[in-house]
C-alpha cells in the first residue's frame, strides 16, 4: 500500500510548512519525551539519587532520537499495553538497558535506596512527558509563527504607506460611503493583525512549565523519594525549567497543567483566524469590483469551464482555513470545562488532534497572507471610475453649504438636491446611465451662484479627511515600534511560496 491508498490530512500535505510539521511530528514528540526523561534523571542524580548512574545517563543521551526500529517496538507494545507512554518506556529501556529501572523515577517507577529498600511512586508517567512536551511544542510553535505574523503586518504597513493618499470609495452596510484612502483601509487590516500579534505574544510570555508535580499535583511521590526534603523538589523543578527553557512552573497543577492554558492559546489563534477571514473577504469584494487583486501566476487557471476567469483563490482559501481556525477554540473551551476535579482522560484524544491543527492552520494562513499582502495589485483607473460614479452624491453636502454661504435657504437647497439626486439614481438604475448629477446641477439656474465652483469641489482628495496623516502616524509610529523586534526576520525572509 502506498501513500495514495491511505487518507492523508490536506492540512499537513498541502498547506502547512515543514517547520511547523516537524514540531508536531511523531519523531519530535517521542524524542522530546526521551529528553524529558533524561532531564529528570540528570536532575535527580544531581540532587542525590545514587541509583541513577553516569553509565545510564550516557546511554540515555546517546538514544535521544527515536529510531524507526524503536517506533516498530512502540507500536507492537502499545497494541499489548494500550498505553502509549509505557510503550515508549519499554522501547527506551530496550535501547538503553543500563537505564532500565531508573527511567521516570518519581513517575511510576521503582528504585532501591541506599539500604536496598524498594520504593514505589504513583506519579503517572503519561503526564510528566505528555504535558511538559505539549508545553514545549506550543512554545516552539508560537515562536515560529510570531515572526511570520509580523512580516504580514509589515507587508500591509508598507502597502498602506504607499497608497496613503490614494482616494477610494468607502463602504458602510456595503453601500457607498464617504471616501477614504486605500492605504487607510490597509492600515485597518494591519491594526487588526497587530492586535493578534500582541495577544499571541502575551500568551507566549505567560507560558510556563508543568515540571514534576506528582500524581494529583501534591508532589507526594517526590516527597517520598527525597525523604521529605521539600527544598529538593523546588530545586528539581527549577532545574527542569532551566533544561526545558522555561522561566517557571505553574504554581498549581492537578494531574495535568490546567487546560485553561490551551484555551488561552486557542483563543488568541482563533482571533487571528477571524482577522484573516476579515481581510481576505475585503480583498474578495474589492477583486469583484476590479479595484485590486491578489497575485496570480501567468499559468494559473481560474475555471475549468470559463477560461476567462481569474478567481481570488488565495483569499478564498484563507477564508476556508480561517473558518476552521476561528472556531477551533470552542473545542478547547469544551475540553477545559469538562475536566472533572483533578483530571479525566476525555481531554487526550481531542488534544492530539486540535493542538497540532490549530498551529498548522495558523501557519498555513500566514503563508497565504504573506503571499497575498506582498503582491496585491492595484488598479487606480478602476478606483477613479468607481469614485466618479458616487462622488457627485458625496459632494452634495458641500454644495448645500456653499449655497447657504451665498444666502440661499438650506431647506430649499436640500430639496432641490434631493429631487435631482433621485432622478439621477433612477436613470442609473433603469437605463444604466452614468452619474450626471453635476451636469443636472449645472443646467439648473437655482445653482447658478456656485456653477464656477462645482468642478473644484469634485477633487477626490477633498473627501478623504486626514487619511494620509492617520496612516503615517500609525504605521511610522506605534506599528513600527511593535515590529522592531522582528526586523531581522522581516529583512532576511523571502515571501512565502505556496505549495499548491
Amino acid at each position: 500500500m502506498t501513500n495514495y491508498d491511505e487518507y492523508e490530512s490536506p492540512l499537513a500535505h498541502r498547506y502547512a510548512s515543514r517547520e511547523i510539521k516537524k514540531i508536531f511530528s511523531p519523531r519530535e514528540r517521542a524524542s522530546t519525551w526521551r529528553k524529558l526523561w533524561l532531564w529528570l534523571a540528570e536532575a535527580e542524580q544531581e540532587l542525590g539519587l545514587n541509583q541513577i548512574t553516569d553509565k545510564a545517563l550516557k546511554g540515555l543521551r546517546s538514544s535521544l532520537v527515536v529510531s524507526d526500529e524503536a517506533f516498530q517496538v512502540i507500536a507492537k507494545e502499545e497494541r499489548i499495553r494500550r498505553h502509549d507512554v509505557m510503550s515508549h518506556i519499554f522501547a527506551l529501556e530496550k535501547d538503553v538497558p543500563d537505564a532500565a529501572g531508573i527511567i521516570h523515577i518519581g513517575a511510576t517507577s521503582c528504585y532501591g535506596n541506599d539500604l536496598g529498600i524498594l520504593w514505589f511512586s504513583t506519579f503517572p508517567p503519561r503526564i510528566f512527558v505528555t504535558d511538559n512536551a505539549d508545553l514545549i511544542f506550543m512554545r516552539d510553535a508560537l515562536r515560529l509563527i510570531l515572526p511570520k505574523l509580523a512580516k504580514v503586518i509589515h507587508n500591509l504597513s508598507r502597502f498602506a504607506l504607499k497608497f496613503k493618499d490614494l482616494p477610494t470609495l468607502a463602504f458602510t452596510h456595503y453601500q457607498a460611503a464617504q471616501p477614504i484612502s486605500l492605504g487607510r483601509r490597509a492600515a485597518q487590516w494591519a491594526q487588526d493583525l497587530a492586535m493578534d500579534l500582541e495577544d499571541n505574544e502575551y500568551v507566549l510570555a505567560g507560558l510556563k512549565f508543568r515540571g514534576a508535580q506528582g500524581t494529583t499535583g501534591s508532589q507526594a511521590s517526590f516527597m517520598e523519594i527525597f525523604h521529605g526534603d521539600a527544598a529538593k523538589i523546588d530545586e528539581l523543578n527549577k532545574m527542569l525549567c532551566g533544561k526545558a527553557g522555561f522561566e517557571a512552573c505553574y504554581d498549581i497543577s492537578t494531574q495535568t497543567y490546567t487546560r485553561k492554558v490551551d484555551l488561552r492559546i486557542a483563543n488568541a489563534l482563533s482571533a487571528f483566524g477571524a482577522s484573516a477571514i476579515r481581510i481576505a473577504t475585503d480583498i474578495r469584494h474589492l477583486a469583484h469590483d476590479k479595484i485590486l487583486d491578489e497575485p496570480h501566476e501567468a499559468t494559473q487557471t481560474g475555471s475549468s469551464a470559463m477560461a476567462f476567469k481569474s478567481n481570488p483563490m488565495r483569499s478564498e482559501r484563507i477564508c476556508s482555513l480561517g473558518r476552521k481556525l476561528s472556531t477551533i477554540n470552542t473545542n478547547f473551551s469544551a475540553t477545559f470545562s469538562s475536566q472533572w476535579l483533578e483530571r479525566t482522560l476525555d481531554d487526550s484524544a481531542i488534544r492530539r488532534i486540535d493542538i497540532p491543527e490549530m498551529f498548522l492552520l495558523t501557519d498555513a494562513l500566514l503563508i497565504l497572507l504573506d503571499d497575498v499582502t506582498n503582491g496585491i495589485v492595484v488598479f487606480p483607473a478602476m478606483i477613479r471610475s468607481q469614485l466618479q460614479q458616487e462622488l457627485p452624491f458625496m459632494a452634495t453636502e458641500n454644495i448645500i453649504m456653499k449655497l447657504v454661504h451665498k444666502g440661499v435657504s438650506r431647506q430649499e437647497a436640500h430639496e432641490r438636491i434631493r429631487v435631482l439626486s433621485r432622478k439621477t439614481v433612477e436613470a442609473m438604475k433603469t437605463e444604466g446611465a452614468k452619474n450626471d448629477l453635476i451636469e443636472r446641477i449645472k443646467n439648473d439656474d437655482f445653482f447658478r451662484p456656485i456653477w464656477d465652483e462645482l468642478d473644484g469641489m469634485l477633487d477626490p482628495k477633498l473627501f478623504i479627511g486626514r487619511s494620509a496623516e492617520i496612516v503615517e502616524k500609525y504605521c511610522e509610529g506605534p506599528l513600527r515600534g511593535q515590529l522592531e523586534k522582528y526586523k531581522d526576520y522581516i529583512d532576511s525572509t523571502a515571501t512565502a511560496t505556496l505549495a499548491v
